[in-house]
């Protein structure tokens, strides 16, 4: 035959895109296509024109093709696992007690298979070498990758892409595209350790794989499991070689199914993020064991419970009971089991008890024919009394934190010497609490909270946020979804299963922003199944129907105190996230902490979060910094910088939001004093203030008085207050004096670093020197007054000279006799409402304000100068009015300058006005210009900034800074740097004391007003707003320095994710102002 009729051949696409070929003959056939018109040739005829030829392969009448042939299991909602062992705890066996007592998994019965692995990247898993893992199979050609580790941040694939919400993808649950799923192949070769070749079973663990995958040993298919952060274990015993090198293959896919559940707030990356593990087992193996402690009423004695699963019946098991010294409590008790699993239950007489301030780890050892397994337990019990969270009888406070993993170069998988780190940062500045935000971390985290001390409200691995973007109901899609309900669960009971053996987990929660359906009490009641002596959170469940307590995130402190004043509550009520210390910030954190002790209903919280998320990244130029949203490229949608929220760097270095936080959290806070008498009270949860000593230090303007060691009150028990008694104190202080006060622990200190500073407070004896006390302190005389072209001059005594514009009424000359030639003022003095936005600020209602009515656009324009002589000086009066274009809103201004021979005293007073005033401003102050500064000296809080809700962490005192250290380098630029309750700021050329006048430049004085601020930045106001990053910002530096003098700041509050400002700390508008300072 030498044609067919075209409508014989039938082609169809499905929607996911699958090729049906249906052959309508018996014929057997190739088609080349040589043209737009279909024609089939003669199979002895060749092309009659030219074109492109596509062969196709025969294909019998019977046959039906499809690829791909069947639906992948990645876009399978019914295929979870495949071939995975059950989950069980996480546990190494040993082949000798002192091995197993040890912890040394580098002595365990296990091969460490993580390193450089060879690698292959797809855009899609249709495409690439799909037959990578079969035996001849060429790998010498690939790249090579670090396992674990993930592979855009090795160079491979599209940039890192950021989304808070949204799904990087199209919605179509459970489908992800078939060819926008980048597809990761993974090989090594590794021989079997000759200490393991004498097991009977040997399982290949993973410990993270993001997102799912396929495994294959010596080219055959072992299994597939999905679940990022959980573990997967196959069992991979019959595919070993034990006498020859191995095979592991590993795809790993970008995308799956589980990819709609794992939508956190946090970079999208893929691969082999955690370590991969070889086990032997022996022929009789623990399968697993599960620990409970269960405390008696009087939280004295207690029962230590195991269940020992085997693999096999009527074997013998062998325990023993070691406390923290390694002294044997109970010696090698054994037991027969008949049945599985082995059970056994011993009373411990009144055993040391486990809690964040007491980590006490006993180590249980197990050993079943020749192995052993080691298994630390701490003792301890939780659960509601009177509805209040509490722990071994005690109601505890949770000062905690959001943490996600993350790592600047290696993202989420973090080396263990950083996740030391960041546990050993957080118990140095008060941190008691990790919420795993929103996944089981690392095993190793939990090793530490064990023996560091930590409450773990551990999270399991489920988040979908991105649903309530698409429309309808965001529930409905999954989590509200029975079709969804195993995968749900799967994710609860591999959180439990893994960490339920840990004295540091305290909670269980359900996962994060997944709405709240049907699947999450699936997850609680197989939760409560496996363990119910811990309580189960779930902040989406709103009215706390399944969850065992209340929840919420980012309320405001009154909305929260109105939960906790309910009556005939039953469940306690956290704050799962708060304080969003996104950039500069939190402010007002102290009022959350406050209210957490006050009301017995309020657990505490866990601020948001930790650190940023930033990623090392280069510019086009060469030069390093941390990226966010945006800064890979191709990756939309993405979220911009609202990655870097953390109270520490991206380097997780701490930052000024962490030093206000730990300050708020002090476990001593002192609340005032009388007569020679200190009220501090006792915030620790179980210890009393024994182990602290306490010292007292008087501080005042350029004055420091050591005092010496007061004495606390023995027994001080948790939660309520004590008093010290204060000798020594001088029988009259000067003005401006504080009484401060450092805890630090004892040399014999059990459960902390010797000498460590854990709290500091300080208490203002007398109050400041007024600014009309400070007028009459000096000699009044007549300065000199030149005019010269358009200029004032008025020389002061110490040869200062202040210069006035009469063109324009501003102060635009100052000269000092260090250098009577030059001009210091670079940019005139002119008042000013407005700072570069702070994220906080952007995510708020204050600074979209401040932009939409311009207050970044105001100009101070003149109307009026009046210069007056008189024998003590000279008086200038400058009428004008600040006032920004398009609007007609305004602030008419009267500033005053009285110039003595000792002084230039600035009053200003304000009257804002007009239609479209905005309701707030960001500061009252001057602004101008000014060079040759390198030291800035002063009186007030320090040494770091500090802002009107956000001071308490620093200390008053007399401090000095050389200047470009003064501005905080935010990874996000903002405004930075101010420093608050300042008396006096001097300016100056090098360090020097209070009558080194020839260095000194400039000296501004507030006198008694309070919340006077200052900052010394070398950048504009406009740079800073226009600048996304360290490095572009550090291009525009100037040679001087923007010098600001703030009589009023407007507070910081947490708007980029919570309440704004609180009405307290704002800066309102509709009032007048009357402020004054002097410079000299």
């Amino acid at each position: 035959m030498s044609s067919l009729d075209a409508s014989e051949l039938s082609t169809s696409s499905t929607e996911d895109d699958f090729v049906v070929v249906r052959p309508s003959t018996d014929l057997r056939m190739d088609l080349q296509v040589t043209s737009s018109n279909l024609s089939i040739e003669p199979e002895s005829c060749p092309p009659t024109s030219p074109g492109i030829s596509l062969p196709f392969r025969p294909l019998d009448v019977t046959e039906t093709e499809v690829q791909p042939k069947q639906v992948p299991d990645w876009s399978n909602l019914k295929v979870i696992h495949r071939n995975t062992l059950p989950p069980r705890s996480h546990f190494h066996i040993y082949n000798s007690e002192a091995d197993a007592i040890s912890g040394d998994v580098s002595r365990s019965r296990a091969a460490l298979l993580s390193g450089t692995w060879g690698f292959e990247l797809s855009p899609g898993p249709f495409k690439g070498s799909r037959d990578f893992y079969k035996p001849g199979f060429d790998h010498s050609e690939w790249k090579l990758i670090q396992v674990p580790g993930m592979w855009q941040l090795q160079g491979f694939g599209k940039g890192p892409q950021y989304t808070n919400v949204n799904f990087p993808f199209p919605v179509d649950p459970p489908h992800v595209p078939y060819d926008d799923n980048e597809c990761g192949r993974y090989i090594t070769r590794f021989m079997v350790p000759d200490n393991l070749k004498d097991g009977d079973q040997f399982r290949l663990r993973f410990e993270g794989v993001d997102a799912a995958f396929t495994v294959w040993v010596n080219g055959k298919e072992v299994g597939y499991s999905q679940g990022s952060r959980n573990p997967s274990e196959f069992d991979v015993s019959s595919f070993l070689k034990l006498d020859s090198e191995n095979t592991l293959c590993v795809e790993v896919y970008q995308r799956c199914d589980g990819s709609y559940i794992e939508d956190q707030d946090q970079w999208w990356l893929s691969g082999i993020f955690r370590d991969v593990w070889l086990h032997s087992f022996p022929s009789v193996r623990i399968e697993d064991i599960h620990v409970q402690t269960i405390l008696d009423d009087d939280y004295k004695d207690a029962s230590l419970t195991f269940d020992v699963k085997l693999n096999k019946t009527q074997q013998s098991v062998k325990s023993k009971l070691l406390d923290r010294e390694g002294k044997y409590i109970i010696i090698d008790s054994s037991f027969t089991g008949q049945n599985m699993p082995h059970k056994a239950k011993w009373k411990i007489s009144n055993p040391e008890k486990w809690t964040a301030e007491t980590p006490y780890l006993y180590t249980l050892v197990i050993r079943v024919g020749s192995i052993y397994l080691a298994q630390k337990v701490g003792f301890r019990r939780t659960e509601l009394i009177d509805g209040a969270f509490s722990v071994n009888g005690s109601p505890v406070k949770i000062r905690g934190v959001n943490r996600h993993e993350h790592n600047a170069q290696s993202g989420r998988t973090v080396p263990y010497a950083n996740l030391k780190w960041d546990l050993q940062v957080m118990k140095a500045f008060n941190i008691n609490a990790i919420r795993t935000s929103h996944y089981i971390n690392d095993t190793r985290l939990y090793d530490l909270a064990d023996e560091m001390g930590f409450w773990i409200l551990d999270e399991a691995d489920l988040e979908c946020h991105g649903f309530g973007e698409v429309g309808g109901d965001p529930a409905s899609f999954a989590s509200d979804n029975p079709e969804w309900r195993d995968a749900y669960v799967d994710r609860a009971v591999q959180m439990v299963m893994r960490d339920k053996n840990r004295a540091c987990v305290i909670m269980w929660s359900l996962g994060n922003e997944a709405f709240y359906g049907r699947n999450h009490q699936a997850m609680y009641d197989a939760i409560k199944e496996i363990d119910d002596t811990r309580l189960v959170h779930y902040e989406a469940d709103q009215e706390a129907q399944t969850a065992d307590i209340f929840s919420r995130m980012y309320t405001s402190v009154d909305d929260m105190i109105k939960y906790a004043e309910e009556k005939d509550w039953k469940k306690p009520f956290v704050m799962c996230e708060y304080a969003h210390a996104m950039g500069n910030g939190p402010g007002a954190v102290q009022e959350y902490i406050e209210a957490f002790y006050k009301y017995p209903r309020l657990m505490g919280g866990f601020v948001w979060e930790w650190a940023n998320h930033g990623l090392v990244a280069e510019s086009k130029d060469g030069e390093k910094y941390f990226g966010y949203g945006g800064d890979f490229q191709p990756d939309e949608p993405n979220d911009g910088n609202f990655v870097m929220d953390g109270l520490c760097s991206s380097q997780h270095y701490p930052g000024p939001g962490l030093n206000e936080y730990s300050k708020a959290i002090e476990p001593v806070q002192v609340l005032g004093v009388e007569d020679g008498k200190v009220t501090i009270v006792n915030r620790y949860d179980f210890l009393t203030l024994d182990h602290l000593k306490c010292y007292w230090e008087l501080v005042s303007d350029r004055q420091q008085m050591i005092g010496k060691e007061v004495i606390i009150p023995e027994g001080v028990k948790p939660h309520t207050q004590a008093t010290l008694v204060l000798g020594g104190l001088p029988m009259t202080l000067s003005a401006d004096t504080w009484l401060q006060l450092e805890f630090i622990t004892r040399e014999d200190n059990k459960w902390m670093a010797p000498r460590r500073i854990v709290a500091r407070g300080e208490v203002a004896m007398t109050p400041p020197k007024s600014l009309q006390l400070l007028k009459t302190l000096s000699t009044p005389a007549r300065p000199r007054i030149q005019r010269k072209d358009d200029m004032l001059y008025v020389t002061i005594a110490k040869g200062t000279i202040f210069g006035f514009d009469t063109g324009n009424g501003t102060l635009s000359s100052l000269t000092h006799t260090s250098n009577p030639n030059t001009n210091l003022i670079t940019i005139p003095m002119a008042l000013d409402f407005y700072r570069a936005l702070t994220d906080n600020d952007r995510g708020g209602p204050h600074g979209q304000e401040w932009i939409d009515r311009r207050v970044h656009q105001t100009r101070n324009h003149f109307s009026q100068m009046t210069t007056t002589e008189t024998d003590s000086g000279c008086i200038i009066v400058v009428k004008g009015r600040v006032a920004p274009p398009v609007l007609a809103w305004g602030v008419d201004t009267t500033t005053t300058y009285t110039i003595t021979s000792e002084y230039c005293s600035i009053r200003i007073h304000a009257k804002p006005s007009g239609l479209l005033l905005p309701s707030t401003f960001a500061r009252f102050g001057l602004s101008f210009g000014m060079r040759d500064i390198s030291i800035v000296e002063w009186f007030g809080r320090g040494p770091g900034e500090s802002y009107r809700d956000k001071k308490r962490a620093q200390m008053m005192n007399t401090w000095g800074w050389a200047t470009d250290a003064l501005f905080y380098n935010y990874e996000f630029p903002q405004d930075a740097g101010n420093r608050t309750d300042a008396r006096w700021v001097e300016l100056r050329t090098r360090w020097g004391g209070d009558d080194d006048f020839p260095n000194r430049l400039l000296r501004a004085r507030f006198g008694e007003h309070d919340g006077a601020s200052f900052s010394v930045v070398p950048y504009l106001t406009k740079d800073v707003d226009e600048c996304g990053h360290p490095y572009e910002l550090a291009k525009r530096k100037r040679d001087d320095h923007i010098v600001r003098l703030d009589w009023y700041h407007h507070g910081l509050g947490t708007g980029s994710c919570g309440p704004a400002t609180l009405p307290q700390y704002q800066l309102r508008t509709d009032r007048e102002f009357d402020v004054e300072l002097l410079l000299d």
